[in-house]
C-alpha cells in the first residue's frame, strides 16, 4: 500500500470483523438508514437513492445510477458526489457488524470519469477492527460487478454512542427519528452520519 496513509492501515494487533448473528441476511435489501439521507434516502429529490444489500461476511454490494443533476462536468458525474457514493455504501457495513460508526477518514482513488446515466455498482468490505476503529475498502464500477474500475476507497469509521448524533444533530431532526416507533429505522437514523 506504498503511498497510502497510514492511518487507513490496520494495526498488527487488529481483528477480522466479525458479522453480527442479527445482521440482515446475504442479498437482503438494507433500506435507507434515514429517509432524508442524501446518499440512500428517498426523502431526496437530487440525492443518490443508493441502494445497498448485505452481502457475505462483512460485505456489502450497492448500485445508483448518475443522473443529470449529478454532474459536475458536461455528462460525467461530479467527484464529490461518487466519493458520497463510496462513503454511503462503506457506512452500511456498519449494520452488519451493528454498531453506530462515523466516517473518520476517507481516501478515493478517481480511476475513470463515470458518465451521467451510467449504473454504478460497488462492493464494500470490513478489513479489520481495532478497538473502536473499523478499517474497510470499496471499489466502484461501471455498468455492474464485472464492469471497469471507475474509483476505489480506503476509510476508517470510529465507532460512536447515539449521544454523539443528539448532541451534535439539529434538535428537530433528532427528535423526529427518535420518535420514530419503528425500533430498527430508529436506531439506523443514526448508523451512518458524520
Amino acid at each position: 500500500m506504498s503511498g497510502r496513509n497510514t492511518a487507513l492501515t490496520p494495526p498488527a494487533d487488529a481483528t477480522a470483523p466479525v458479522r453480527h448473528p442479527d445482521a440482515p441476511a446475504p442479498g437482503e435489501l438494507l433500506g435507507a438508514h434515514y429517509e432524508r439521507c442524501f446518499g440512500c434516502g428517498d426523502g431526496q429529490p437530487h440525492g443518490l437513492h443508493l441502494e445497498a444489500r448485505a452481502g457475505e461476511g462483512v460485505r456489502v454490494t450497492a448500485e445508483f445510477t448518475v443522473k443529470a443533476a449529478h454532474q459536475g462536468a458536461p455528462g460525467l458525474a461530479h467527484g464529490g458526489l461518487l466519493a458520497t457514493a463510496l462513503d454511503e455504501t462503506l457506512g452500511s457495513l456498519n449494520w452488519l457488524l451493528r454498531v453506530i460508526a462515523v466516517t473518520g477518514r476517507l481516501e478515493t482513488d478517481f480511476v475513470r470519469p463515470v458518465p451521467v446515466d451510467t449504473v454504478l455498482y460497488l462492493e464494500a468490505e470490513v478489513t479489520a477492527v481495532a478497538g473502536r476503529k473499523i478499517y474497510c475498502s470499496a471499489v466502484g464500477r461501471i455498468g455492474g460487478p464485472r464492469g471497469p474500475v471507475a474509483l476505489r476507497a480506503d476509510a476508517l469509521f470510529i465507532e460512536v454512542k447515539v449521544d454523539h448524533f443528539i448532541d451534535n444533530g439539529r434538535p428537530e431532526e433528532i427528535r423526529a427519528a427518535m420518535a420514530d416507533p419503528d425500533q430498527v429505522r430508529r436506531a439506523r437514523a443514526f448508523e451512518v452520519n458524520p
